[in-house]
C-alpha cells in the first residue's frame, strides 16, 4: 500500500510530537528523583549546630564539672576533697562570681583544675545576637585573663540554652561550646545519696561522659567523695574537659557526641 505525501506529512508529525512528549516525561521523571538530594542538601545547610554533649572515646574517662554562678561558701572544701583524691576537674564561671570571688578562682586555678567561661550575666544566650553573645563570653574572659593570665577556650551557656547563633558565637571567640550528658540533679536539693546514685547509675554514664554538677547546690559537697570513689570503682578515670575533648578534627552525632575524625 502505497502512502501518499499528505499521510507522509502526519506521519512525521505524530513521530516528532512522540517524541516531544517522551522527552518532557522523562526529564520530568529524571527532576522528580533528584528532587529528595536537593532537599537534604538544603536541609543540611539548615540544620541545628550542636554543643559537644559528650565524647567518643576509647577509654573510660569521664569530666566532672561544676557551673560557678552564685556563691561559693563549699568551693574551698570541694577542692580540698578533689585534691585528696588527686581529681582534676572543670569550673564553669560567670563573670560576676569571678569579680566576687578573685581568691578562689586563682586557687582553682593553682590547682590546676580547668577554667571554663559560664558568661557574664547568666543570661539565656538564646536570645541574643552574635555580637551580644561574644560580648557574653568575651567579658568573663578577659576578667580571668587578667587575675590569672589564662585564655579560657571552655563555654557553657546559662541553662543550657542555645542556637545555631551561639554556637556561631563562641567558635568567632575562639571557644569550644560544652553541655553534658550526665545532670547530677543536684540542684534539685534532694540529698547527697541521691547525687551520687544519680550520677554512678545513670544510665547514659558512659565513656567520654560529661557530668553536670554546681559548686553552690545544698548536698553537692557531702556528695562529692562518694560520688568520685562510685565512679573510680566503676573504672573511670575523672578528667578536667579539656583532657577529654577533641580539639583538632572532629564532627558530631545528632545528639552533641563528639568523634574523632
Amino acid at each position: 500500500m502505497e502512502i501518499d505525501n499528505e499521510d507522509k506529512e502526519k506521519l512525521r508529525f505524530f513521530i516528532k510530537t512522540g517524541i516531544v512528549v517522551l522527552s518532557f516525561l522523562a526529564i520530568c521523571a529524571f527532576g522528580i528523583k533528584y528532587i529528595p538530594k536537593a532537599l537534604s542538601v538544603t536541609n543540611l545547610a539548615n540544620a541545628r549546630e550542636l554543643p559537644i554533649y559528650c565524647v567518643n572515646s576509647p577509654e573510660k574517662k569521664v569530666a566532672l564539672s561544676f557551673d560557678a554562678a552564685w556563691g561559693n561558701e563549699d568551693t574551698a572544701d570541694i577542692l580540698k576533697i578533689l585534691e585528696k583524691h588527686n581529681v582534676k576537674v572543670t569550673f564553669f564561671m560567670t563573670g560576676g562570681w569571678v569579680e566576687k570571688y578573685p581568691d578562689d578562682v586563682k586557687a582553682i586555678a593553682a590547682a590546676g583544675h580547668d577554667l571554663g567561661n559560664h558568661s557574664e550575666n547568666h543570661k539565656h544566650m538564646s536570645q541574643l545576637s552574635k555580637e551580644q553573645s561574644i560580648e557574653e563570653i568575651m567579658k568573663p574572659h578577659n576578667k580571668v585573663k587578667e587575675l590569672t593570665g589564662i585564655d579560657m577556650n571552655l563555654f557553657r551557656p546559662p541553662y543550657g540554652d542555645y542556637n545555631n547563633t551561639l554556637i556561631q558565637a563562641t567558635r568567632e571567640a575562639g571557644y569550644h561550646c560544652i553541655q553534658w550528658d550526665v545532670d547530677s540533679l543536684d540542684w534539685k536539693d534532694y540529698g547527697a545519696k541521691s547525687i551520687v546514685d544519680t550520677v554512678v547509675n545513670n544510665s547514659h554514664l558512659g565513656n567520654g561522659s560529661i557530668i553536670l554538677c554546681h559548686n553552690g547546690a545544698k548536698y553537692t559537697k557531702d556528695a562529692l567523695e562518694s560520688m568520685i570513689t562510685g565512679l573510680k570503682d566503676k573504672g573511670y578515670e575523672i578528667v578536667p574537659i579539656s583532657q577529654l575533648i577533641y580539639t583538632g578534627e572532629y564532627y558530631m552525632d545528632h545528639e552533641g557526641r563528639q568523634f574523632e575524625k
